[in-house]
Parts: C-alpha cells; sequence; structure tokens
C-alpha cells in the first residue's frame, strides 16, 4: 500500500473511503470529524447520541454518505480515553482502520492523522506512528499459500492535512515510518519462514543482496576462516548440522569523521532443536524463529542504509542450526571461545550464548562500540515478562536509559534486570573457566552474566527478546508470528544518536 500525504479538505477528497477519529465520551465531535459531521448533516452526533458511536478503543464505525460529500464512506475509529492516549495508540487505531479498509473492498482511501490535534501528539511522530500502524495492521505472511486472499490490501493511503505547513513534518514522519514498517515486515517474513527454507546459507544471501542493492559493505566468514579466528562457540554449536555456519557482517557508514561505530549482534539460530539435550515436541515449530534478532538486525541494516543516519553502525550475525547429529556438541564438553576464554557445556540447549559469544569478542576486534546484542535467549525471560516486555541488561546505565526512551517511542517496552556478581557462581566451571548453563533459577540473570565475559569494558546493552520475538495471536499491529522487535527501538535510538 502507498501511503501519500495531501494538503486539502478531508470532505472533498474523490476517494471510496476517509478515516475520522473520535475520543471516548466526545458528544459532540470536533476538528476535521466534525467538518465531515456537518458535512453529513450532524450524522455522526446523532449515532453518538444513539449509543452506536462511542469513541471505545479500535472501535470502527461505517457510514455511508450517500452523496452528501465527495468520500463515498466514513469510518469512524475510536480513539479510547483521552487521558490514556499515546502513540502506541495510534499504531493500532491505524491498523484497525486500515484492515477494515481492505474488509470492505476500499482500494483508495484517506485518513486523518490521528493525534496531530487534541491529541497532543506532534505531527511528525503522529504521522509515522500512523504510517506504522497502517502497513503492519495489514501484514500476513502467504509466502507457501496456494490460494489467493480473500481480501486485497487497499492500493493507496492519502494522509490529509488541511494545513500546508505541517506537510513537510508528516512527509518526513510518514516518509520514515514507511521504512520502519517495510523493514520490520522483513524481519517478520524472514522469522515465519520455514527452516528448510531460511538456512544460515539463505540468511548470508539476503544480506549480501541487501549490501548489493543499498550500498552497504557485506563480508560473510566461512567455516576455515572461523577457526583461524577461533570461534569454537559458532563452530561447535554447528557441528551437529548438515548446513554450514555463516558468520555475516554489515556495515553501514553515515559519518566518516565518527570515531566510533555502533556495533549490532543479532543471535542466527536457524532452528533450534537443542542438540543432544534435546527440546520437547511442544513448541519445537517455533524454533525456527530462533533468529529473530539476527533477522532484526539485518532488517534494521537496510533500514538505515535508507535513512541514512549521520552514524556509522556494523551489524553481526552468527548464523547456524543447533542439531543433535552424532558429531554434535555434548554436555560435559570443553571449548575454547574465540577470547580463549574455556567454557563447559552443561545444556547443548543453551547454544545461543556460545555462538554470541564469539560474535562479541569479534565486535570488540573490530572495536565496536557501544554494542547491542539482540537474542531470543532464555525461557527464564519469557517467564518473567511474557509477550509484553523485553528483558534489558547492561555494564553502562546511560546507555540503557536512552534505549528503553526509544522502546516507549516505538511501543516496544524493555525493562531492565540485575547483573548482581553473587549470580557468578552459578555459571562458575568446574574444569573449565565458566559454565554455558547456571541452572532453572535467575537462567535470564546467568544468561546475560555469560555473555558479559565476552564484552570485556565496552559499553554494552543485552536484550532478550525470548518473550518478545512471537506472537501466539493477533494484536492491534502485531499478527501472530514473528513480531520483528527490536528493530523499531534500536532505529529510533540510532538515528536519535544521530541527532536525526
Amino acid at each position: 500500500m502507498n501511503i501519500r500525504v495531501v494538503t486539502g479538505d478531508i470532505t472533498e477528497q474523490k476517494v471510496e473511503a476517509i478515516i475520522v477519529n473520535l475520543f471516548e465520551g466526545v458528544e459532540h465531535p470536533g476538528g476535521a470529524t466534525g467538518a465531515v459531521d456537518r458535512g453529513l448533516g450532524g450524522l455522526i452526533t446523532h449515532l453518538i447520541a444513539s449509543g452506536e458511536i462511542k469513541g471505545k478503543l479500535r472501535e470502527v464505525t461505517e457510514v455511508h454518505t450517500m452523496g452528501k460529500i465527495a468520500p463515498e464512506r466514513v469510518l469512524v475509529v475510536g480513539l479510547g480515553k483521552q487521558k490514556d492516549f499515546k502513540l502506541d495508540t495510534i499504531r493500532g487505531v491505524a491498523a484497525e482502520a486500515t484492515r477494515q479498509l481492505k474488509h470492505i473492498g476500499v482500494r483508495r482511501g484517506a485518513t486523518i492523522v490521528h493525534g496531530a490535534g487534541i491529541g497532543g501528539i506532534p505531527p511528525q511522530s503522529a504521522a509515522q506512528a500512523l504510517a506504522e500502524g497502517s502497513l503492519l495492521g495489514l501484514y500476513s505472511f502467504r509466502q507457501h499459500m496456494t490460494t489467493p486472499p480473500e481480501d486485497t490490501d487497499p492500493a493507496e493511503l492519502l494522509v490529509v492535512e488541511h494545513s500546508p505547513e505541517k506537510k513537510d513534518l508528516l512527509e518526513k514522519g510518514v516518509s520514515y515510518g514507511v521504512v520502519l514498517a517495510e523493514a520490520t515486515k522483513l524481519a517478520r517474513d524472514w522469522g515465519n519462514e520455514p527452516a528448510n527454507v531460511m538456512t544460515p546459507t539463505r540468511m548470508a544471501d539476503i544480506a549480501q543482496e541487501i549490501g548489493r542493492t543499498y550500498g552497504l559493505t557485506v563480508s560473510v566468514l566461512d567455516e576455515k576462516q572461523m577457526a583461524e579466528l577461533g570461534m569454537a562457540g559458532l563452530l561447535g554449536v554447528s557441528q551437529g548440522s548438515r548446513q554450514e555456519p555463516k558468520f555475516i557482517v554489515m556495515s553501514y557508514r553515515g559519518d566518516d569523521s565518527a570515531r566510533e561505530t555502533l556495533g549490532l549482534v543479532g543471535k542466527g539460530i536457524t532452528f533450534d532443536s537443542g542438540g543432544i539435550s534435546i527440546k520437547s515436541d511442544d513448541g519445537m515449530r517455533e524454533m525456527k524463529t530462533d533468529m529473530a534478532g539476527g533477522a532484526a538486525v539485518m532488517a534494521l541494516m537496510q533500514a538505515l542504509a535508507q535513512l541514512k543516519p549521520r552514524v556509522n553502525v556494523t551489524g553481526i550475525v552468527p548464523a547456524t542450526e543447533n542439531m543433535p547429529d552424532g558429531a554434535a556438541l555434548k554436555p560435559g564438553d570443553v571449548i575454547k571461545a574465540m577470547n580463549g576464554k574455556t567454557i563447559e557445556i552443561v545444556s547443548t540447549d543453551a547454544e545461543g550464548r556460545l555462538i554470541l559469544a564469539d560474535a562479541l569478542c569479534y565486535a570488540n576486534k573490530l572495536g565496536l562500540s557501544p554494542i547491542i546484542d539482540v537474542a531470543t535467549l532464555t525461557g527464564s525471560c519469557r517467564q518473567a515478562f511474557g509477550d509484553v516486555c523485553t528483558g534489558a541488561f547492561t555494564n553502562n546505565q546511560e546507555l540503557l536509559a536512552r534505549l528503553i526512551q526509544a522502546g516507549e517511542k516505538a511501543g516496544e517496552y524493555l525493562w531492565q534486570m540485575p547483573m548482581y556478581e553473587e549470580y557468578k557462581e552459578q555459571i562458575k566451571g568446574e574444569i573449565a573457566d565458566i559454565q554455558n548453563h547456571g541452572g532453572r533459577t535467575a537462567g535470564a540473570i546467568t544468561a546475560a552474566l555469560f555473555l558479559a565475559e565476552f564484552v570485556e569494558d565496552t559499553p554494552w546493552v543485552h536484550l532478550d527478546i525470548a518473550g518478545t520475538w512471537r506472537s501466539d495471536k493477533d494484536k492491534p499491529y502485531i499478527a501472530k508470528g514473528a513480531t520483528g522487535v527490536p528493530l523499531r527501538t534500536l532505529a529510533n535510538f540510532i538515528v536519535t544518536r544521530s541527532g536525526g
């Protein structure tokens, strides 16, 4: 769906349907909704009085205009209570209204910017959220369906602004929102692909395609190169799979004068059987999305190439399967990570931290700073937060504070977890420096402390997305399946950091 900003009167748009809004409890609509109401002879006011339109959050009421104004239909979408209104509300109501356009067969529609008026949201931010919600709300994964969909997405959505002075701000917000939504859809697609399609090699091929298309520098290390670098964590996990591991490095340069290059590390386990410590079959098919962190990093690198912030960023994705072949790692084995630290394998199902250990060492070798890693790392984190919040760990409070703020803007919530020294006792090795699993208690914390062993003094944040990587049901602008979290958080953080 193409989204375009135009100036004019919403009542004069020659489209099949327009979208306006209403807060709960409002009896006499104002602004653009009021103009539509007047054009319809007070019909919206009448429907409010009769109780048909209540303004409840994401309630959508369809009204036929019968030729009284140029649009054929009006959708009145509820914004809920004004005191509860926030940026993420815009995404949800935009998603619901746009899905309704699709359901009733609208090919060309128009909308006002929710929240930019009485809602008090800055116009550019409101337009960005509108674009994100509209596109993400239409998302579905049908790549392997042989039957056509019942409904077709609208071809165009006009964002109508009465004041020409605001058009530039709205266009900037819409443009930014479209880039992030399209990148998030890519990350969702890759996470929803079956593991026999989204292999480590396919991930590497996609990264190289992105590099060629968008002008990024991309390199992919093979097994021989990994061995020369001492990446026994990644190679150890991969040795039970027939799929070759790939170590993907993508670089974006937006500021040649900058001293620092931000490092992003994304876990790329394209299927996690648990290895020798094999998982139960309950939910194992979801383990095709265990590369969600890597997918978010790769799609974000494409978005950065389009947004062009004045900052340098390198994305690193160690990609492999974790399978129980006769050559696979075994509980009790000892391996040596890239920085020379020895690791005792307690559970082969704690494989993500092994491949991240080498990736973090490599990021340090490149001199990247700060470093942010993203991983579907522990069931413990999902138990703590469900699917609402991402667990966050850090050695730098200022860095994490800025990420939390970026997450609030994106509607992707982060919550800080502790990293007290006392927890380190749980990962102390018996016959090696450390062990890769600290037991049932405090699992997310001990996993983060394991990763910290490979970060050294570099400012670092670890994001455990094990609860937010997938959704078990449809939500306002998140379809069941892979979510693309935390791509938009990282984008907001990077763009703000660059002064954009």
